[in-house]
């Protein structure tokens, strides 16, 4: 049962940042001008693409789990600001609400790099 679990944990956050990818490649101005609006380069939206793409493969492989869920889980909680922020200029509560999921992602990746993969992960050979 608790590999089981941790391999739907690590299907559903690495399906939420294979998402984020996706949506970034697919319509980069939205996050980008959220980038821009704090005063940070639009670039960086390549950058947190390609962060977003490999960590979720990652989870979902199950390499490197407890590093790359504990950078997974600070991601999600730098990225919530962005969403504070929005709330604080607009007051539109969807964004409150995306920065608590966010603090709640956050809290499911540092259980997961605790952890670690479970037995139900890719496994690297070793030659003798």
């Amino acid at each position: 049962m608790i590999d089981a679990a941790l391999f739907f944990a690590r299907l559903l956050i690495g399906a939420l940042l294979v998402g984020g990818a996706v949506q970034k490649a697919t319509a980069p101005d939205v996050p980008g001008g959220m980038l821009t609006g704090a005063g940070l380069p639009f670039a960086l939206i390549w950058v947190a693409l390609v962060y977003d793409a490999l960590a979720g493969l990652a989870l979902w492989l199950g390499v490197a789990v407890g590093p790359v869920a504990a950078s997974a889980a600070a991601y999600c909680a730098v990225t919530s600001f962005f969403h504070l922020a929005i709330f604080l200029e607009t007051g539109d509560a969807w964004q409150m609400t995306i920065f608590v999921k966010n603090w709640a992602i956050a809290g499911g990746c540092l259980a997961l790099a605790v952890a670690g993969a479970g037995r139900w992960r890719i496994k690297a050979h070793t030659h003798a």
